[in-house]
């Protein structure tokens, strides 16, 4: 018997994350023996550091195997904001922040102690799969605020102004940004930041889980300016930097109020995330970086190779993101071509074509607010990257 239509309307509204959805189709293929290269993920290929790993080993020898605190572990809380001030240029107190099972859970936290239904909620776009849909748990509108190629899809500040509502009770972006790589200098921060300011009522959600892997400038974060550090939470964690994503550890910084009511909803769904991996978390912000710069210098180089291999595929409009591991090409100049057996009428069908006929696997844009164009991650092995180009190079020559 078929019982879906038990299921609420709130998980019947949701879109599955288009990025878990492609991985488990190439997934799929592999397991019918097909060569599959996959490039959809957004995780590290790197192993997590030995350093960390034995600081873990020595936490559980230690004990630390219990509940911890709803807000996180002390000594993990106090890492994290003499790493906001090392780092950051930003003032957060341990009672300013919380520790949740990734930076995901930080964001949802966020979204549902402030939003209620009828508020909107202005998401910089290209954006990350899972804002949207977050958004629309709250019962709160995600509007999205999108940027094209043409300005390397950052949106400006005159955009940001003109958007803004009396509706308007957040704004969600990421920087370097997932799934453009796109960074934001502080110019252009500062202009967002003054246009913010104008609205006291306005809080911003800052997604900085990329801080690290920057290939161009020191990165900063808006909540640094005075005119709206009381307007700003600012979200990362260990996933992308310090190649930690099956930890879960994502922390926050916020106004106190906000990060007292997240500790309070966060008590009545998971409670504090792992005691020994929020030790092992401590002492990697603590210890040396060399892992992290080897890592970011590896993905400049793998940056670098794509961008030149996806440039002599015709068609393919490409710009040179500035972080995090993902190129964000657009390919609308294929939309109505044909081999005669496939018709590409969007980035769905040029994703679906890419994996069925050339066995690369990416992520279509259109589950980022951006119909024209596909998400390309870069975090594989060079020798990978380069048969995945030359495959698509093939795959695509047909549709010239």
């Amino acid at each position: 018997m078929n019982h879906t239509h038990l299921l609420s309307d709130t998980i019947k509204s949701l879109s599955e994350s288009a990025t878990i959805k492609m991985a488990q189709m190439a997934r799929d293929l592999k397991s019918q023996g097909h060569q599959v290269i996959s490039l959809s993920l957004g995780e590290p290929d790197f192993d997590t550091p030995l350093h960390i790993k034995e600081a873990a080993q020595k936490a559980l020898d230690e004990g630390y195997t219990k509940y911890t605190p709803v807000p996180g572990l002390l000594e993990f809380r106090q890492a994290i904001s003499e790493k906001f001030k090392r780092d950051n240029d930003l003032d957060y107190g341990v009672d300013q922040i919380v520790v949740s099972n990734g930076a995901k859970q930080c964001i949802a936290n966020v979204c549902m102690v402030l939003c209620n239904p009828e508020d909107e909620v202005l998401i910089l776009t290209p954006f990350w799969v899972s804002y949207g849909e977050i958004v629309k748990m709250t019962g709160a509108k995600p509007i999205l605020l999108k940027a094209g190629i043409e300005d390397d899809y950052k949106v400006k500040a005159e955009a940001l102004k003109k958007a803004i509502t009396p509706k308007t009770k957040l704004i969600i972006f990421s920087s370097p940004c997932n799934p453009t790589g796109s960074v934001y200098n502080r110019e252009e921060l500062k202009a967002m930041a003054d246009v913010i300011n104008e609205h006291p009522e306005v809080m911003v959600i800052s997604d900085e889980i990329y801080e690290y892997i920057n290939f161009k400038s020191k990165h900063v974060s808006i909540g640094a300016f005075d005119n709206v550090k009381d307007q700003t939470i600012t979200v990362n964690g260990m996933s992308k930097g310090f190649a930690m994503t099956g930890w879960r550890l994502g922390y926050l910084g916020a106004p106190k109020w906000v990060a007292k009511a997240c500790s309070k909803l966060q008590g009545q769904f998971t409670s504090g995330a792992t005691a020994f991996g929020q030790m092992a978390a401590a002492h990697a912000l603590k210890s040396s970086l060399q892992h992290t710069y080897e890592m970011v210098e590896a993905f400049k180089s793998r940056r670098d190779l794509v961008i030149r291999m996806l440039k002599e595929i015709p068609g393919v409009n490409i710009n040179q993101p500035d972080g995090a591991f993902y190129v964000f090409p657009d390919i609308s100049s294929f939309f109505g071509k044909t081999d005669g057996q496939f018709t590409i009428n969007n980035a769905d069908d040029f994703a679906e074509l890419l994996l069925t006929k050339a066995h690369v696997a990416v992520v279509t844009g259109s589950a980022f607010g951006a119909d024209e164009c596909i998400r390309i991650s870069y975090a594989a092995s060079e020798e990978d990257l380069t048969e995945a180009c030359e495959r698509m190079k093939k795959c695509l020559a047909a549709f010239a």
